[in-house]
Formats: C-alpha cells, structure tokens, sequence
C-alpha cells in the first residue's frame, strides 16, 4: 500500500521526477501522514478539493451519499418526496473543505449554495475550492459560524458531515488521530453532541418540507430517529456503498 502511495505522490505531485523533497515525503508518509495532506489535495465527484490547511479528508462514504443528495436535488429519485425548485438553496454545514457544498454546486447548475464553518483557518480553502472549481461567486456565500449561529433561513436542503465519531468505539485509525483535525472527527458523548444541535437547530433554518441530511456511525440511528420526530422530522437512515447505516435524511414536515 505504501509503495503505491508513493508512485501515486512521485505522479501527482513530482511529476515522476525523483528529488530530495520526493524522499522527505516518503518519509512522511511512512510516519502515517496521509497521502492526500502530502498531495495537496484530493478529489470529490470529480471537483478537485484542495487541502492547504488540513480539513478533514473527504471520504468515498460521503462522496456515496452526496451523490445521493444531487438525485434527489435533481428530483429524479423518490426520496425527493415532492421538493422541488428551479433553484433550490443550500447549506453546506460543517464545510470543511466545503467539498459537498462544491460538488452540489457543480452538478445542480441553478442551486445557490452557502457554506458554514466554525474555523476560520478553513474560510480560505473554501473559497479557494470554489474558484477552482468554476462556481460563480454570485451562487454562494461562506461564512465562519458556530453551527447556525450566523446563518439566515429557509434552506431548502442542509447538509452536514458533522464531528460524529464516538471516540469510546476506538475506530479512528491512529494515523487520522494524530493529523485530521480532532474538531472535525470528535462528535463528544456517544458522537451526538453536534447532531443533537443540528437537529434541534434546523427547523428554523428550513423552509417547510426542507430536508437535513447527516453522516453518522450506525449505532446512533435510532437516536437521530428519535431525536428528529420530536423536532418534527420524519426521519429514513440509508446505507452507503458498503452496507452500513452511514446518513439519515430528516425531512421537516
């Protein structure tokens, strides 16, 4: 795995050509730092997703379901249970590299997309994700904000790969512990400290029938289930492409 790692860096980033710095970053890849920070960047649904300052790094889990969410968008899948606009409103939350956000943007040409995020560190590669990637600067908005602290209303789709990860289950791979960034993975007491909030805090941030999507662990299904019918969403969790309860798609009634 290590070997191919390296001719895939020698590729992308040295252009085959073997140098000094080539070998410091074997070197740092053999220490466990992941190959996409060595990079620069990754890819997402075909948007190239640059990394300067070390956002968490996009997943083929959450490339799954975004791909989901643009169906529905695009109204031709069930799930989209009547929502449809000519030019739907977006909120990517918990941005990130804001690579969801881009690849809505890219795939649904007339969506107006805005991006929160609570580090400020991250408000640059945002914006910078988004010119690379062709969205015009007049179809969204970034924004530091602490969940939806400073973000208006009447999303029609908010989507989020929250800090999820029950750190008691001991499934972060040590390499993601010690170089992803601990706010992104860490979602505190059984990981649903920051999808407690998202949940109880959406429903004024949603236009009605407005959909909330959340990544999560399996085990707290039944908890965002819970949680969503009392804040008055009816809630279906799917699997990703690896058969595991991976997101749940709350929609506000």
């Amino acid at each position: 795995m290590v070997d191919r790692e390296m001719q895939w860096l020698l590729d992308e980033k040295y252009a085959g050509i073997k140098s000094e710095a080539f070998y410091a970053d074997c070197k740092k890849l053999v220490l466990g730092v992941p190959l996409a920070y060595l990079i620069g960047f990754t890819s997402f649904l075909h948007c190239k997703i640059w990394l300067d300052a070390r956002p968490l790094i996009p997943r083929p889990e959450t490339e799954f379901w975004v791909e989901e969410a643009i169906k529905v968008i695009h109204g031709s899948n069930t799930l989209s249970l009547g929502l449809g606009k000519q030019s739907p409103r977006i909120l990517d939350l918990c941005a990130g590299s804001g690579c969801i956000g881009i690849a809505i943007a890219k795939a649904v040409p007339q969506a107006q997309v805005d991006f929160g995020e609570i580090d400020a560190n991250l408000i640059d590669t945002i914006t910078k994700n988004l010119k690379e990637n062709g969205i015009d600067e007049n179809r969204h908005t970034v924004t530091q904000s602490n969940l939806f602290s400073k973000l208006p209303d009447a999303y029609d789709y908010i989507l989020c790969n929250p800090p999820y990860i029950d750190e008691s289950l001991g499934r972060a791979e040590t390499s993601v512990k010690a170089h992803e960034p601990y706010v992104a993975l860490f979602g505190g007491k059984d990981g649903l400290e920051i999808i407690i909030q998202l949940i109880t805090g959406a429903p004024k941030h949603l236009a009605p029938g407005g959909q909330l999507w959340i990544e999560h662990e399996p085990e707290q299904s039944r908890d965002i289930q819970e949680i969503g019918l009392r804040y008055g969403f009816t809630t279906s969790t799917q699997l990703d492409q690896f058969g595991v309860e991976r997101y749940s798609i709350l929609v506000l009634q």
